[in-house]
């Protein structure tokens, strides 16, 4: 069992506008809870104890929320992300590459998966590094497409062709044995260059494909949510109104 995470929370979700006008993404409110709130809930059900949460946009707002989550079965630790206006998620990372230490598990900030999900991602997994994929007919230009082969990840990105693209990652990932320590190498190497703050975190994935060490995860037919636009908010409350009523 993996019992760490990082949390990508840095951005301020300008496409959810005016929702975050005056909050970050991770703070927008669900079914009485926060989209962070929720994930830390999540994670924590399946036996994760530390959260490392990258923190950006309106950061003192975060720091206060986080702080006021009193639950003993977890410990949630942020990192200011200086750069979060001028950089993608790869520069997330690299803020927090000290702490990828062990094994690990990173979730994209937007990303809501339930306990079924962060278990399935915890049964643990043949390969070093595991991508989380959905499996849907079709994928469209903001899809962060993936290339299988069986289970192995050969191409991951948002401009991979149509007829070569055959799963959808959810931006959960899963690093075990030397994952870890690949990972955190290759994301300093990506930052060194000139282009490494345009770059999302799963450019470096990709990067490392061609080594065999990146392996595919399927949730086909598992509920999830992704908060990136206006209209994902009413899926996304559906999917947690369920969760909430399963508490009752």
């Amino acid at each position: 069992m993996i019992e760490h995470a990082i949390l990508l929370s840095a951005g301020q979700g300008s496409r959810l506008l005016p929702l975050t006008a005056e909050r970050p993404k991770c703070l927008i409110e669900f079914s009485g809870r926060s989209l962070i709130g929720w994930q830390i809930e999540m994670l924590a059900r399946c036996g994760v104890k530390r959260i490392d949460v990258v923190t950006g946009f309106m950061t003192d707002m975060v720091d206060e929320h986080l702080a006021a989550i009193d639950d003993p079965r977890v410990e949630i630790v942020t990192h200011f992300n200086p750069f979060y206006k001028v950089a993608d998620n790869l520069g997330s990372c690299w803020i927090v590459r000290e702490q990828m230490q062990g094994d690990f598990l990173i979730l994209n900030g937007d990303t809501l998966v339930g306990q079924d999900i962060v278990e399935r991602v915890q049964q643990g997994s043949k390969w070093p590094i595991a991508v989380t994929v959905d499996v849907k007919p079709q994928y469209d230009s903001d899809d962060m497409k993936v290339q299988r082969e069986g289970e192995r990840l050969r191409r991951i990105g948002k401009t991979l062709a149509e007829d070569v693209a055959n799963a959808e990652s959810i931006g959960f990932l899963a690093f075990r044995g030397e994952g870890a320590a690949l990972f955190r190498e290759t994301v300093r190497t990506a930052m060194r260059r000139p282009e490494g703050v345009q770059h999302w975190y799963l450019k470096v994935i990709d990067m490392i494909a061609d080594s065999a060490k990146v392996g595919t995860v399927s949730i086909a037919g598992m509920r999830w949510a992704e908060v990136d636009y206006l209209n994902d908010i009413e899926a996304a409350s559906m999917l947690t109104d369920d969760w909430a009523s399963r508490r009752r």
